[in-house]
């Protein structure tokens, strides 16, 4: 990690929850802040804001505008956009696609295109309004094991240091206060049966009022970690074969943000699965 990741992180650190506007007083005159959030990204330790960049059709999709109109199986508003797409020479970016539709209803049906294979989608950072949080990944790295290397200019303020003082007071508090966890306890989270997840969904369901229409980010936000993205896709999955739950398609994309909407699950064909309802 360079000076300037390393003070970005320990700025972000002095903003509440760890979170902050990329446009605000904090980050407004950070210079590179764009780069070092992709770089921070790749490696797990910040999340942004992101949005679809540009797109461009794909041989499937091409073949797809040649069948006749009776034959083909998507929507008339995504076929619009599609056959827009396909008018460009190359990749296009979203407001270049002219659809009277707004811009969130808009990149819905992009993603859902991408997630059918009938385009390409390229997803970097949003231009405007962009925020940056700390993820876990990235508060246990700074808390256990951010080791600081010698830099071309690795001077910090005492904000900065104060910044980081606060954070790890906090977090190791946070920590100590923890039961203890063994080796054999751990293992025990890991491997988690299918009925215990069935449990969590149904508690999930019950606290959060959600009649049985459980929102799949408040199952990830409790299981993410000790299983990872694809352990609990697969397990929900199970379930579903075994009749225990029912999963929907996302229906009201502009009631979430786009970070809780990336937490469904992507299928070759349709929208993502969302929602969770118990049989």
């Amino acid at each position: 990690m360079d000076t300037n990741e390393l003070k970005f992180l320990l700025k972000l650190l002095g903003c509440e929850n760890y979170r902050s506007s990329l446009s605000g007083n904090v980050f407004k005159s950070f210079k590179g802040k764009n780069t070092i959030c992709e770089k921070l990204g790749d490696r797990d330790i910040i999340d942004y804001s992101r949005e679809i960049a540009s797109v461009k059709i794909l041989p499937p999709g091409q073949a797809l505008l040649k069948l006749d109109a009776a034959e083909i199986p998507i929507e008339d508003k995504e076929l619009k956009i599609l056959e827009n797409v396909g008018k460009a020479s190359g990749k296009v970016a979203p407001s270049k696609i002219k659809f009277s539709l707004k811009a969130a209803e808009k990149e819905e049906i992009l993603k859902s295109l991408d997630s059918r294979g009938l385009i390409e989608a390229e997803i970097k950072l949003k231009k405007t309004k962009a925020e940056v949080w700390l993820t876990e990944r990235g508060i246990e790295f700074l808390r256990d094991d951010f080791v600081p290397k010698k830099g071309a200019n690795p001077t910090i303020s005492l904000d900065l240091l104060n910044n980081y003082l606060r954070f790890l007071r906090k977090t190791l508090q946070m920590k100590s206060e923890q039961p203890g966890i063994t080796t054999e306890s751990t293992v025990e989270i890991t491997n988690i049966t299918d009925e215990e997840i069935l449990q969590i969904i149904l508690k999930l369901d019950k606290e959060l009022g959600t009649e049985n229409y459980l929102p799949i980010f408040h199952l990830r936000q409790k299981l993410q970690p000790p299983l990872s993205r694809d352990e609990l896709d697969k397990a929900l999955y199970r379930l579903q074969a075994d009749d225990k739950i029912d999963l929907g398609t996302l229906q009201e994309a502009s009631a979430y943000t786009p970070e809780q909407i990336d937490t469904g699950i992507v299928q070759n064909a349709g929208g993502r699965l969302f929602y969770i309802s118990v049989e």
